[in-house]
């Protein structure tokens, strides 16, 4: 009898052993697990309170791609279109706006660049609005309103291709072909209209 409960003690006890290191070795797997979304990959030196753990670098000489989030002002609402009970719960449209003229992240070039090229999305106070409600998730909002803000620096610092005698030689072809057409057209039309007034 004292044997059999010896026995039952030891397998329950063996039991929950195994269990407890099968728990174990899961959560130790699944905490390891990293999505391709998180914010760690998107954003590395960031954390979930969205305050940068590194200094911003210097953009003297140009645009390094990086957007200190401490001088950003971001707020969340509600999202519309489809997605059932979800967007009337959560806030998962973002309005990311920054400062252009006093932005410390970018370079001078940058700023005449966006208060110039972008002038209709900046507001009276100098704001320049970037808004995303591209997903159901807060998070990946963020970063598309950020990725959105790089496209936009980007784009105004882009210097303009310089034309190929080639495409120069092309385009003024075509300039003299239709001024050509044109004044054909207007001949044509005098024409007949001096034929109309003859006619009356």
């Amino acid at each position: 009898m004292a044997a059999t409960m010896y026995a039952g003690c030891v397998r329950r006890l063996l039991f929950s052993c195994n269990s407890q290191c099968l728990n174990t070795g899961a959560s130790a797997h699944l905490s390891g697990f990293k999505s391709a979304y998180s914010l760690d990959k998107l954003y590395p030196g960031s954390n979930l309170s969205f305050t940068a753990s590194v200094p911003a670098p210097s953009n003297d000489k140009g645009f390094s791609g990086y957007i200190p989030i401490k001088e950003l002002e971001i707020s969340y609402s509600r999202s519309g279109g489809p997605g059932g009970q979800n967007v009337n719960k959560l806030n998962t449209k973002v309005d990311v706006r920054f400062h252009v003229a006093t932005a410390s992240w970018l370079p001078q070039e940058a700023k005449d660049g966006l208060l110039q090229k972008y002038r209709s999305r900046i507001s009276r106070d100098g704001y320049l609005l970037v808004r995303s409600e591209r997903t159901r998730s807060q998070h990946l909002n963020i970063a598309d309103a950020l990725d959105r803000i790089r496209y936009l620096v980007t784009d105004v610092l882009q210097k303009p291709k310089e034309a190929s005698p080639e495409s120069i030689e092309k385009h003024r072809r075509l300039h003299e072909r239709a001024t050509r057409e044109r004044l054909r057209e207007k001949r044509h039309r005098s024409a007949m209209k001096r034929q109309n007034t003859v006619d009356l």
